[in-house]
């Protein structure tokens, strides 16, 4: 097969000559071309990139309108919802507004059995506050109890308590009237009157027990439940209330889904625009940013799309390339590359040769770190899943004590006939070895950065095979050394061979160097990496990503919700491909889990919908869900309210939370079991088995 190379490492005349007597690697290299010379247009160019910095913008918006309404930036006005309460945004009665004028509030205390009665805002002078509970339909209503009070600048409030301990159980109201005036004598007199407010509210009040009273013979305490049946219009809610529960409804959401931020704020009484427009700018927030991400990660060109001949044809060029490099002999009969839905499986059986220097394990790391080089550049970012396994008579060679290495499979030579030369041969190699070894010593002396943990020096008349285990000494190493073990390498394989080049004559030095601290992504340059619970055998590494976003999105956060929300898609495609835009509008809309804009993104990426049309699709899709779902909870807890269902809200809100976390998890699982499927290992082990009968 021919191999695939870019025209730098391969003279154009033989590239091409080798490209028509083989059409899969013509392809391969036409897409190679397009993706190495890159897209000329400019940022502005790509739809996608106005798309994220209106995101971006927006965002920035957003934040900044929230974060003065709650900090009382924009003061304590309630004018917002009381314009808003007019309009068609609000489907009840219009609020009142409190703002500078006088006015009451009226909510029962339980724990006392009273009404609370309050009034604000009130002008210095005197008030002359007249209350009572009245029985609706009653004929015998107590007299009013009327109280005065004084008020200064300092004091623009009066409260009184309005006790209900001592009714019977039926529907009353209760009122409260206040009347201004100037002096206590133009009250006593009522003359001058100067302002007057008065406010009722009705409810319907039940003697019940708590506490033992539902044990058989064990009497309760006697308790009174009020429940409110016309509260009549509601007080608008100020700015910086407004933007306090911004935040509550945006954790609500964000931890529970959009079902649960709207009962949540319809529990609260939130007005349903206010809690239609958190929902929906989270939605745009959202959409605006991560969607032009994944476009950039996703997409491609119908041309540049790999086919799975592609892939296969692609990773076996890479294999054999690495087999040349690292004196292995891959079987390439049991050998195996399957493109899956979730993965790409990748099976190597490979000889130790008399060239091979490094264990199956850094085998697997350089074949890995190859595949995914080239899976960036043709932009395929499933998983990989790459199992490396040696076969034939040389896999027991210790690579950590140096036994076997440098004989691999070679023939077993014949006696030396002249004993003397062989010993001499003997002293000469151990010289050679201790010589090698000082070296090693006073480079590990000299750069105090690194600490020598292991080392293994052998040596033959053809190689001197130095293999060493190293660990920074800078703090934070893990973060702050930057120094990959290639580097150390070649500045150790530079040093020992200037210090021994009058004995280093015939023989080639390799040096092998390894990071303790170094992980696999590191070592394989994979953008993430997924394991099958801890063990190392069962590894998914994914292609590594440019840019700052492509690196954000590999993140283990973002990379496993992404990782997610691709496989929920990727379950729910068939309904895209058979519906298509509306089909996509419909599925952002209906409120159930993973039915969000982001899955609906992904949705129309997966199913090769236009940019905009996926855009305009999941916004709709995500503006009519919001709509709906904030005016259908104001209603729900209106009737909940009406049939005393209070106690059944909190419950709903606790249920969509966890019935949105175990969605989540549960599908993460079943993408992981999916993903880490045994079927294919098995049978590529049997083969193995049956063939060399281990």
């Amino acid at each position: 097969m021919g191999e695939v190379v870019s025209g730098e490492d391969m003279p154009k005349e033989q590239l091409d000559s080798d490209s028509k007597s083989d059409p899969l690697l013509k392809e391969l290299n036409e897409i190679r071309r397009r993706r190495t010379d890159g897209d000329s247009r400019s940022v502005f160019a790509k739809k996608e990139n106005p798309v994220l910095l209106m995101g971006i913008a927006y965002g920035i918006l957003y934040g900044a309108l929230i974060l003065s309404m709650s900090s009382g930036l924009l003061g304590q006005s309630t004018s917002l919802d009381h314009s808003a309460s007019s309009t068609f945004l609000d489907i009840g009665d219009e609020c009142d507004e409190i703002d500078e004028k006088p006015w009451i509030h009226i909510f029962p205390n339980e724990d006392a059995e009273q009404f609370s009665l309050n009034a604000y805002n009130l002008p210095t002078g005197v008030a002359m506050l007249e209350y009572n509970i009245l029985e609706t339909g009653g004929q015998d209503n107590p007299p009013a109890t009327q109280v005065e009070r004084i008020l200064d600048d300092e004091v623009n409030r009066v409260n009184e308590k309005a006790d209900y301990s001592t009714l019977d159980e039926g529907k009353y109201s209760v009122v409260l009237t206040v009347e201004l005036y100037n002096n206590s004598e133009d009250a006593n007199n009522k003359t001058n009157l100067t302002d007057s407010l008065s406010e009722s509210l009705d409810f319907e009040l039940k003697i019940g027990t708590r506490g033992g009273g539902f044990i058989p013979f064990i009497g309760g305490e006697e308790h009174r439940d009020v429940r409110i049946t016309d509260s009549g219009p509601r007080s608008c809610w100020s700015v910086q209330e407004l933007g306090n529960w911004g935040y509550i409804l945006l954790v609500a959401e964000l931890g529970g889904g959009r079902e649960t931020a709207m009962l949540a704020g319809g529990a609260a009484g939130i007005p349903a625009w206010w809690m239609a427009f958190n929902s929906l700018s989270l939605s745009v927030f959202s959409l605006l940013i991560i969607y032009p991400i994944m476009y950039k990660v996703y997409h491609q060109e119908s041309d540049d799309i790999l086919s799975r001949n592609h892939i296969i044809r692609l990773v076996d060029d890479i294999i054999t390339r690495c087999e040349r490099r690292l004196g292995i002999e891959v079987d390439h009969d049991l050998a195996k590359v399957e493109p899956r839905d979730l993965s790409i499986d990748i099976m190597v059986p490979y000889k130790n040769t008399e060239n091979t220097l490094s264990d199956s394990k850094s085998i697997r790391d350089e074949i890995l770190r190859e595949v995914l080089e080239e899976f960036a550049l043709f932009r395929v970012f499933k998983p990989v899943q790459l199992t490396v396994r040696t076969i034939g008579s040389g896999q027991a060679i210790d690579f950590d004590s140096g036994v076997g290495v440098g004989v691999g499979d070679r023939d077993d030579e014949a006696p030396p006939e002249n004993y003397a030369s062989f010993f001499e041969e003997l002293h000469s190699l151990s010289r050679i070895e201790d010589e090698v070894r000082d070296s090693l010593d006073l480079f590990f002396v000299r750069d105090k950065t690194l600490e020598l943990q292991n080392a293994v020096i052998t040596s033959d008349d053809r190689i001197v095979f130095v293999s060493i285990i190293f660990k920074p000494t800078t703090r934070l190493a893990f973060f702050r050394f930057k120094r990959q073990a290639s580097e150390v390498e070649d500045e150790l394989r530079k040093y020992i061979s200037e210090r021994n080049q009058d004995i280093l004559t015939s023989q080639d030095l390799i040096v092998k160097a390894r990071n303790q601290v170094s992980t696999l992504a590191d070592r394989s340059g994979a953008g993430r990496v997924e394991r099958k619970g801890n063990k190392d055998e069962r590894i998914a590494a994914v292609a590594r990503q440019d840019g700052f976003g492509g690196r954000m999105l590999q993140t283990k956060f973002l990379g496993d919700i992404l990782s997610t929300v691709e496989y929920t898609a990727n379950e729910k495609r068939e309904m895209i491909n058979k519906w298509g835009f509306w089909g996509l509008i419909v599925f952002v809309w209906i409120p159930f889990m993973a039915s969000g804009v982001l899955v609906g993104a992904m949705l129309g990426l997966l199913s090769r919908m236009k940019f905009m049309r996926v855009l305009v699709a999941t916004m709709v899709g995500g503006f009519i869900a919001s709509i709906t779902w904030a005016y259908t909870a104001e209603g729900i807890i209106k009737i909940m309210h009406k049939y005393k269902l209070e106690a059944v809200i909190p419950i709903m809100i606790i249920v969509f939370i966890l019935g949105a976390i175990l969605h989540i998890r549960s599908t993460k699982i079943r993408r992981q079991t999916e993903l880490f499927e045994d079927t294919l290992l098995d049978n590529f082990h049997n083969d193995i088995k049956e063939k060399y009968g281990s």
